[in-house]
């Protein structure tokens, strides 16, 4: 607190306290490079990693002085504990100058440390292990920051309930998404008349579905934009990142899905757009980088001063956009199927999905087999309008196992 030249007292920055989940991936890396450059805005009260980069999480958590930290893995604990004394010792700490944090282990850990007293809960796990959390961080009345997609496709009206009517407290990550939400405050919700997500189309951008029989799964994790996880990569060659992301955007924002669009945009520049009933669109243009979106979700609805180096409009630029080919790429228009039947029918679809990308990974199912299975295994399943998280976790259960057989029958038939 200081004193103003005209006597006024000027109150200090508020910091924003920030759990994160995931700290030891893609998404929790770079969220910790924002906040460890924005100390006057934000500041790390709990961490949660997986038990396979026990070394970087003991790492991350003498950095930041975390009040907790914790792996999912029981067996896991042990080995974090002496991770976290050997990183103390290796730079020279004696007993007593550094804080010990609280050490969580097992399934509960991510629920634990979700509903642990700050302002913002970063949930950048992957899979549908990251609902829980999700669902126990919007319990204990802290905002969510999402990067983790199955928390909405899979456990939509689950986590929807628990925002109890105020969508503010769940803030998109993903870069398409965060986008929308920047395009959107340039007018009142009813006055939009379309979501407009882009693609960048993959690897495969331009091919009729006849070119895309004999697809290996080295051409498939070639992206041309995106350095991602081998899931997200073949999603994103298939377009079923897409669909998920398509789903995503109609629980985030409450626009029918009649009214979101998507487009091939090969530069990655363009990462979303609004469109109003008046004519005017409205995009978010920026480098490929998701410090910007991360950034934005942690200070929301504020922005982070040089969260990422800008566009550099002193050089030539291109931009373009495509239509979706819908033949050759349906993954989208069965997204928006499974959407409109609501329930667990988006959980159906993102299981389904993970099943058939592991089967083409391993080389037991063709590239263009896997929207093929995600269709058969979703046009069978019989919806839970409202499930319960049992029941979603069940439901995702029995979709792989549906998928799995699907698979194996196409194995023994070729």
């Amino acid at each position: 607190m200081g004193v103003c030249e005209n006597g006024c007292v000027s109150q200090p920055p508020v910091v924003r306290e920030v759990v994160l989940l995931g700290s030891t991936g893609s998404i929790g890396t770079q969220a910790i490079d924002v906040i460890k450059r924005n100390p006057d805005k934000f500041r790390v009260v709990g961490l949660l990693g997986g038990g396979s980069r026990v070394d970087l999480l003991a790492e991350q958590a003498l950095d930041l002085g975390v009040a907790v930290v914790g792996v999912a893995a029981a067996s896991a604990a042990q080995d974090l504990q002496l991770a976290f004394y050997a990183e103390a010792d290796r730079r020279g700490y004696r007993r007593g100058e550094f804080a010990v944090p609280k050490i969580l282990a097992g399934p509960d850990a991510a629920v634990q440390i979700a509903a642990w007293p700050c302002d913002v809960v970063l949930n950048g796990i992957t899979g549908s292990v990251g609902l829980a959390p999700t669902l126990s961080a919007l319990a204990a009345g802290r905002t969510v920051a999402l990067a983790n997609k199955e928390s909405l496709v899979a456990g939509g009206p689950l986590v929807l309930d628990a925002l109890g009517g105020d969508p503010d407290r769940l803030i998109p990550v993903d870069s398409e998404h965060s986008a929308l939400a920047q395009c959107l405050r340039g007018g009142r919700r009813d006055e939009v008349r379309k979501l407009v997500l882009t693609a960048s189309g993959g690897p495969f951008r331009g091919r009729r579905r006849e070119e895309l029989l004999s697809v290996t799964p080295e051409q498939a994790l070639a992206h041309p934009t995106w350095d991602m996880g081998p899931l997200v990569t073949i999603n994103s060659a298939t377009l079923m990142n897409k669909g998920l992301e398509l789903i995503e955007a109609h629980l985030f924002f409450g626009v029918p899905y009649d009214d979101i669009e998507v487009v091939v945009h090969p530069q990655s520049l363009v990462h979303s757009m609004v469109e109003f009933h008046d004519g005017s669109t409205i995009a978010q243009v920026s480098p490929p980088d998701m410090r910007l979106p991360i950034a934005l979700a942690l200070g929301w609805p504020d922005r982070v001063a040089d969260a990422q180096r800008p566009m550099d409009w002193t050089t030539a630029q291109t931009l373009t956009i495509f239509p979706l080919d819908n033949e050759a790429f349906p993954a989208v228009s069965l997204a928006r199927e499974s959407g409109k039947r609501g329930g667990t029918a988006p959980a159906v679809f993102n299981a389904a999905n993970e099943e058939a990308v592991g089967a083409f990974l391993a080389r037991r199912l063709p590239f263009v087999r896997i929207v093929d299975i995600v269709a058969e295994v979703v046009g069978n399943h019989q919806v839970i309008a409202k499930p319960s998280l049992d029941e979603v976790l069940e439901t995702e259960r029995e979709a792989r196992a549906e998928a799995a057989r699907l698979i194996e029958g196409a194995v023994n038939t070729r």
